[in-house]
């Protein structure tokens, strides 16, 4: 039985701690709430430890871009570490991606038990926090979940999708009082060989998600739904 969730309010005591953000722009004063609200966690600013996925992000568009550095006092914040697997599974990441992005309506019309589902017992309110770290599941990578839900990919799939093409970690500031805390320190410009990298991984988690959807052993999420009956 895949356990539902629980929240634990961790508070960090992680003084400076360096994160990057990757764009085609210098950002010294990042405002709050100011991206997207159908990005993975919401409008929010969402940051990297990793500086070569910084390198690559800010890349991606095959030109150079701009890697902005900031440190951010974590002391006393309220910290959702989502990657923590003694607390939390690959569910609850799954909940927030299909509450926060975009889904066709066609698609949430044929998966509507299965979305409600994922909600009821996955999903966690993050508003109670100030920061939230978590596996990225962008454009290249949504396809993931998605099929999952569809039923296509198993839980154990889902879970090794994680490690396929360098899926990453993203630090992700929610809220007025972590903003408060992030310090610019200064950009400066990718490289040329980080042009294409982005896609290169994007690729190669592409074919090893196509070798791990052959595979038919595993648990689904119609096996999870029916542990509840």
């Amino acid at each position: 039985m895949v356990k539902s969730v629980y929240c634990s309010i961790q508070k960090w005591h992680n003084l400076g701690m360096k994160l990057y953000h990757g764009s085609k722009l210098i950002i010294d004063n990042p405002l709050p709430f100011a991206s997207s609200k159908d990005n993975d966690y919401g409008p929010a600013f969402y940051l990297t430890a990793d500086l070569n996925s910084a390198f690559e992000w800010a890349s991606r568009n095959n030109s150079i871009g701009y890697v902005n550095e900031y440190e951010l006092d974590t002391k006393d914040l309220k910290v959702l570490d989502l990657t923590d697997k003694n607390q939390y599974s690959v569910l609850n990441w799954l909940a927030l991606l299909m509450h926060f992005r975009f889904l066709d309506q066609s698609f949430t019309k044929a998966f509507k038990a299965r979305l409600e589902y994922i909600e009821k017992y996955f999903y966690i309110d993050i508003r109670q926090f100030d920061l939230v770290i978590g596996y990225r599941a962008d454009d290249a990578y949504f396809r993931f979940p998605l099929d999952f839900i569809r039923g296509n990919l198993t839980l154990e799939q889902l879970e090794h999708s994680f490690q396929l093409g360098n899926l990453g970690i993203q630090y992700v500031l929610i809220s007025s009082k972590a903003f408060s805390r992030l310090k610019y320190v200064k950009s400066f410009l990718s490289r040329e060989e980080h042009i294409g990298k982005y896609f290169d991984n994007v690729r190669n988690a592409t074919q090893s998600f196509d070798s791990l959807s052959k595979d038919e052993e595993g648990t689904r999420i119609i096996d999870l739904m029916r542990e509840l009956k």
